[in-house]
Formats: structure tokens, C-alpha cells, sequence
């Protein structure tokens, strides 16, 4: 831990024994966490956050929503032509997005491919 972060931590417990945090607002209730933009490049999060609050998601946030909710559909049917429709429905989304961000498809990011990609390539 850098010299920083201990002389932070050490006024956060020197105000915790003085109870200079027993009478704030929303104790003992559980934290609203905000949403996730892991994802979102760092120089533009606030920027989504303005416009969020705003009313306005930009529509990258609104497709990597979906591919969440896409993928686990996926994972969670049995193999069936519903399972690939919605696979199918998943990469398009996945290459939706990757062409948004202006850059080329990760495969990482679509694992099905991948293999398939490996393996046309005598990868294993």
C-alpha cells in the first residue's frame, strides 16, 4: 500500500472511533451501486454519466446491455435452433458493437468463433 492510501485509511479509522460516521444518511441500508461502464473507454465515463442522468443512453451502452442479456440466454438454453438463433442473433451484436468502437472484432469477446477459427486454422 503506498504512503497515501495508509494515511487515508488511518484518518478514516480515527474518524470511525471518533463516530463521525454513525449518523449518516442511509445506515445499516444497502448501497445503490451505479451501473457498470467497465467497459465504456475511462475518458468518456462521465460523459455517459451526464447524459444517463440526462435521460439519454447512448447506444453503445443500450447494445452492450443486450449482449449481456443475449449471452446468458444462450448459456443458459440447451442446443436447440432457438439456442442458435439467438448465438447467431449474439455475434451480430458482438460485431455491431465492435464495428461502433471503430475497431476489429476481439475474439476473444466471441469465443464460438474463435475455436472455430482455431481449429479452421489447424490450431487444435
Amino acid at each position: 500500500m503506498d504512503i497515501l492510501a495508509t494515511i487515508a485509511e488511518r484518518k478514516i479509522r480515527e474518524a470511525m472511533e471518533r463516530g463521525e460516521f454513525d449518523d449518516l444518511s442511509g445506515k445499516g441500508k444497502p448501497l445503490v451501486m451505479e451501473e457498470d461502464l467497465a467497459g465504456v473507454p475511462a475518458e468518456v465515463r462521465m460523459a455517459y454519466r451526464i447524459l444517463k442522468n440526462a435521460g439519454f443512453v447512448p447506444p453503445e451502452v443500450v447494445l452492450r446491455k443486450e449482449i449481456v442479456s443475449l449471452r446468458e440466454l444462450v448459456n443458459s438454453l440447451e442446443e436447440s435452433e432457438e439456442r442458435r438463433q439467438k448465438q447467431r442473433e449474439l455475434d451480430f451484436k458482438l460485431m455491431k458493437l465492435s464495428m461502433m468502437r471503430n475497431r476489429p472484432l476481439n475474439l476473444d469477446e466471441v469465443p464460438e468463433y474463435r475455436d472455430k477459427v482455431v481449429a479452421k486454422l489447424g490450431g487444435g
